[in-house]
């Protein structure tokens, strides 16, 4: 039987592990700062994209914008 999923140790990725920790950490505080808090701090939640995360729209003065991170292209 193989494997389904192929091996993934966590030293052989350790830097990539931290650079991404880092980057969802920095993105969800300024989420967190500008948006309104919702139970649960479901307002904090990065989703999903085709291609890494996305914030969606965080409100900001009198429009919005949004951070990405695209994790085929970087």
């Amino acid at each position: 039987m193989t494997e389904a999923w192929p091996a993934l140790p966590l030293d052989a990725w350790r830097d990539t592990y931290e650079t991404l920790h880092r980057c969802t950490q920095m993105v969800a505080s300024v989420k967190k700062r500008l948006c309104p808090y919702a139970d649960q701090w479901w307002h904090v939640a990065l989703q999903p994209t085709a291609r890494g995360l996305t914030t969606g729209p965080v409100p900001f003065g009198g429009g919005a914008f949004e951070i990405t991170l695209d994790f085929v292209t970087h």
